[in-house]
Order: structure tokens, then C-alpha cells, then sequence
């Protein structure tokens, strides 16, 4: 059974692209339909509607009480 992982890679191979399908909306606006990256060897990628909301990392929140001492 494959792994699936929610989150995307920080580099993609050279040649993905980001395919973004639209069509105009009432009042000159855009609406989007479809988005999905392709690589090169043909694969897509549907990407989700909405971004995941972000959960705080830890690590760059440090108080002076938690920094390391020298000695």
C-alpha cells in the first residue's frame, strides 16, 4: 500500500506545472474550478480548495527562560 502524505514536497522536479482552470464569473470576476500540479512523466496532483490551516511549529517560539546557557 502507497503512502500518502497531506503535505507537498519543498522542490519538484523541473517541469511540474501548476494548472489553474477558470472561467469568468458574473461582474469581470474569476472562478476558479480546478487546480492540480502535473509532472513531467504525465502524473497530477489535485490541490485541496482551501490551504490546511497552519499548526504552530514550537520551535521558533523561545522564551529567555528556555535558551540554552554557555559554560
Amino acid at each position: 500500500m502507497a503512502y500518502r502524505s497531506n503535505r507537498l514536497p519543498s522542490r519538484f522536479p523541473v517541469g511540474t506545472k501548476l494548472v489553474i482552470e477558470g472561467r469568468r464569473a458574473d461582474e469581470g470576476q474569476l472562478q476558479v474550478y480546478s487546480r492540480h500540479l502535473e509532472f513531467p512523466d504525465g502524473t497530477f496532483c489535485p490541490l485541496p480548495n482551501s490551504p490546511a490551516p497552519r499548526k504552530p511549529s514550537g520551535g521558533a517560539r523561545r522564551g529567555r527562560h528556555s535558551r540554552m546557557r554557555s559554560h
